[in-house]
């Protein structure tokens, strides 16, 4: 199964999907690309860090299994090589969320949303966003929130990461044992939205 958790910046997207597969080790984690420089403080394994004409060129190969540019630096999933038996999970953008709708209907799409516009402004600030980023990512996270929700199969507002965890969790474990019982897989409510 493909898991696809997306949502604006300061979402908490990273901090989720982490605790996810550190909980879960039958979910594989696709590391995805970008161009944007590295955050201080970042680990180098948060992306694949690239620069622009690396992107490209792996984008003509055929390398991606989706990708977006958004605030002036392209992103992509690499097409996902998990190990057998593993359950893919994306952490991605919303664009990147439609393009796998697209090629995967049956991808199961968990928006995380932040609690309040406050709450992700500091989300982006701890982060070491610049202030300019921020509000730009403000204005883009009203929209990204509102078209998401037209696509998401579930909605998780992440209150508190350890919560919002254990949410995408338990719809990760209803699609599995649904997907099992060989039924369209039960994606669970609009939890905390």
């Amino acid at each position: 199964m493909i898991f696809v958790l997306f949502g604006p910046g300061g979402a908490g997207k990273g901090t989720v999907a982490s605790r996810l597969v550190a909980s879960d080790p039958s979910l594989w984690l696709s590391r995805s690309w970008t161009t944007r420089d590295r955050r201080p403080g970042e680990t180098d394994d948060a992306y694949r860090f690239v620069d622009r004409d690396d992107f490209v060129a792996h984008e003509r190969e055929g390398g991606f299994f989706e990708w977006a540019e958004f605030l002036g630096n392209l992103y992509g999933t690499p097409v996902p090589t998990p190990a057998e038996g593993s359950d893919v999970l994306l952490e991605i953008d919303l664009e990147g969320a439609r393009q796998v709708r697209q090629k995967r209907p049956d991808a199961v799409l968990i928006l995380l949303v932040p609690p309040s516009t406050e709450a992700q402004e500091a989300r982006l600030r701890a982060r070491g966003d610049d202030e300019a980023h921020i509000a730009r990512r403000l204005r883009a996270g009203a929209e990204e929130e509102r078209l998401g929700r037209a696509i998401a199969d579930a909605v998780v507002t992440n209150h508190d990461v350890a919560q919002a965890a254990a949410d995408v969790a338990g719809i990760v474990e209803r699609c599995r044992r649904s997907a099992h019982r060989g039924g369209e897989a039960d994606r669970g409510p609009q939890i905390g939205a």
